[in-house]
């Protein structure tokens, strides 16, 4: 694999200028993601949240959120193990947009028992310690965001992983939640021209060649030629690569997933 970081002008070259790209259809899929959205707020009124990771799909869905004046809660999770310029968004979100995000944190005492019984290196000895470290970290203080919602909203793309392919727009949960992935059918490029396209701020590190971003011991950049998850848990099988916030055996709503629903 050749490293990105070493390319001729690869320093000088935003994630903008990489990957922005205008593609047939992209109005169509952008009216489809507001329509997603509008149907979620309808449907579950004040019970509903964008669950954002802070990454470049959940912002881009913040923007449609903020700018259609959608009435979805935003909250993220800070895990306690961010980079710097993940954290740095939740102020430029609540700055641009005028928006509160809910931010929850794991719970002190589990994080610090289970580094005192494991390391601060767990995840990377194995799988069990690994899932073992986002469930205290990541699926607990989910959990909590999750509380007393009927549905919630997701930036998952087909594209983003083999796990992630046939993934529906709008499905139902095993506890009865509903969940609603608008952007299931953008590409990357879709993410990134309408990021240019309305000057959405995004995570800092996307500059720096990872477009998927997680806790930082558990990221890094990719290289040419390496899967858009490549730079997620690294060190394990491409099947595991999943924390547990989106693995679920949850079944689709509609018959035609890839269809808008109706407008309004």
């Amino acid at each position: 694999m050749t490293d990105l970081s070493v390319l001729p002008g690869a320093a000088r070259a935003s994630a903008i200028e990489l990957y922005a790209r205008k593609t047939t259809g992209h109005e169509f899929r952008v009216e489809a993601a507001i329509q997603w959205l509008k149907r979620a707020a309808e449907q579950h009124a004040g019970h509903v949240v964008l669950a954002n990771s802070l990454g470049a799909e959940d912002m881009v869905l913040t923007d449609l959120i903020a700018r259609h004046q959608i009435p979805i809660a935003i909250g993220t999770l800070d895990t306690g193990a961010l980079h710097a310029e993940t954290l740095a968004l939740i102020p430029k979100i609540e700055q641009r947009y005028g928006l509160k995000v809910e931010v929850y944190r794991p719970r002190e005492e589990a994080v610090v028992q289970f580094v005192r019984k494991n390391g601060e290196k767990a995840m990377y000895q194995s799988l069990e310690l690994r899932k073992g470290c986002c469930q205290v970290r990541k699926l607990e203080p989910l959990g909590r965001m999750l509380e007393g919602r009927s549905a919630w909203v997701t930036g998952l793309r087909h594209e983003q992983s083999k796990n992630r392919s046939d993934m529906p727009a709008h499905e139902i949960e095993p506890n009865g939640r509903a969940k609603f992935n608008p952007l299931v059918d953008w590409t990357w490029a879709d993410v990134w021209h309408y990021i240019a396209s309305h000057d959405v701020p995004y995570n800092d590190l996307h500059d720096q060649f990872m477009p998927s971003i997680g806790c930082a011991p558990c990221t890094r950049a990719i290289a040419v030629g390496e899967e858009f998850r490549a730079g997620r848990w690294w060190w394990e099988d491409e099947k595991a690569k999943e924390c547990g916030l989106h693995v679920s055996t949850a079944h689709p709503v509609d018959a035609a997933q890839k269809e808008a629903p109706a407008h309004a």
